[in-house]
C-alpha cells in the first residue's frame, strides 16, 4: 500500500509518501514536522532555536533533537571548514532576512557592512545537561539543515512505526529509505535552476539529496538583489559564479551542509570537496553548464517513479 501527503511546513511545502504505511502513518509524518518546526523555527517566539539565541551567554535547556541538531550543524561547519556555518543569522538578518521569507520588505536596502566573527567553534553543547549555550553576539541558524535532518528524523520514524519505505521531501531536501512504490529504487529529479528542464535524474536505494541555489529566496530593490546563502568569511549573500550545487549523501543534514560548501567552493573545488567527504553531486554555473562529480554516474535514474 503506498500512501502520500502534501502540506505547507518549515517555510516551505512536505511532500511524504510511505510504503506499506497507513493513514496513520502520514498523520505521525505531518505531526513530527509540526513539532520539529515548532522547536526549531527561528520565526517563532517561543521556540528553542529563538530562545537559544535571546539568552546568548546562558545555558538553555533544549530536546534531544534540538541537542542533536545543534551537534550535526557544528560538526557540519568543521569538516567544511567553515564554509558552512550556522552561525551567519546576524548576517541574515542584517541583509534583510529577519522574518519569514513572504513577509521580506522587497523594497528595503541592505544593512551596513557587518564582519562575521567564526562563532560555531564556540557554540557549547552539554550533553548531560542537554543544553546549548550560543556565545553573546552570535545567532544560531538551522536553516536549511533543519529541514534535511527533520527529513532524516521523519524517515527513521516511520520505519520504527512499521513502514516498509518513506521518502520525505521537505522544500526540497529528500531523504528516502526501505522499499519504493515501484519495488525498484527511489528516483529523485534535481531541477535546472535557470533552465526549462532537469539537470539530473538520480536513482537511489536509500540516501539523501539536497540543492542548494541562489535563484530562489531573492529579495531586494533592483540593484541591490541579495539572496540567503551568506558567504560566512565575507557576511553577505556569496558573489559566486555558482548557480547552484546539488548533494548526494547518506542523510539529509549531511547533504544539505555539503551542498552549502560545494556551492561556496565554486566548481571545481565544490566536486572535489563532495568527493573528499564521501559524497557525489554537481554544480551549475551561470552559464547554466552542470559539471557532475566523478561517481555521480553511479546515481544515474534509469527508471520513471519520481520520488
Amino acid at each position: 500500500m503506498r500512501a502520500e501527503t502534501r502540506f505547507p511546513a518549515m517555510g516551505s511545502d512536505a511532500h511524504v509518501i510511505v510504503v506499506g504505511g497507513t493513514v496513520a502513518s502520514l498523520e505521525l509524518a505531518r505531526d513530527l514536522v509540526t513539532e520539529l518546526e515548532a522547536r526549531w523555527s527561528r520565526f517563532l517566539d517561543t521556540s528553542e532555536v529563538t530562545r537559544m539565541n535571546r539568552e546568548a551567554g546562558s545555558p538553555v535547556a533544549v530536546s534531544g533533537a534540538t541537542l542533536a541538531l545543534v551537534e550535526r550543524a557544528i560538526e557540519g561547519a568543521h569538516v567544511t571548514d567553515g564554509r558552512y556555518d550556522p552561525t551567519i543569522l546576524r548576517a541574515l538578518e542584517r541583509a534583510g532576512y529577519d522574518r519569514d521569507f513572504a513577509s521580506i520588505d522587497q523594497s528595503a536596502p541592505s544593512g551596513d557592512p557587518v564582519v562575521v566573527v567564526d562563532g560555531f567553534d564556540r557554540v557549547m553543547v552539554d550533553r548531560g545537561a542537554s543544553t546549548v549555550t550560543v556565545p553573546r553576539g552570535v545567532g544560531f541558524d538551522p536553516g536549511g539543515i533543519g529541514k534535511g535532518f527533520a527529513a532524516d528524523l521523519v524517515v527513521e520514524a516511520l520505519l520504527r512505526d512499521g513502514a516498509a519505505g518513506a521518502c520525505v521531501n521537505l522544500g526540497g531536501d529528500l531523504r528516502v529509505e526501505g522499499e519504493s512504490p515501484s519495488g525498484g529504487t527511489w528516483i529523485a529529479g534535481v531541477e535546472h535552476p535557470t533552465r526549462s528542464r532537469l539537470a539530473a535524474l538520480l536513482s537511489l536505494e536509500r540516501g539523501a539529496v539536497a540543492t542548494s541555489t541562489r535563484t530562489r529566496r531573492v529579495w531586494g530593490p533592483d540593484g541591490d538583489r541579495r539572496h540567503h546563502l551568506i558567504d560566512p568569511a565575507t557576511g553577505r549573500p556569496a558573489d559566486t559564479p555558482v548557480v547552484a550545487a546539488t548533494a548526494v549523501a547518506a542523510e539529509g543534514w549531511q547533504a544539505e551542509v555539503l551542498s552549502k560548501a560545494a556551492f561556496l567552493a565554486g566548481p571545481a573545488e565544490g566536486l572535489a570537496l563532495l568527493e573528499r567527504h564521501g559524497a557525489q553531486g554537481l554544480v551549475i554555473d551561470e552559464d547554466g553548464a552542470v559539471h557532475e562529480s566523478a561517481g555521480l554516474g553511479a546515481f544515474a535514474g534509469l527508471e520513471r517513479t519520481p520520488a
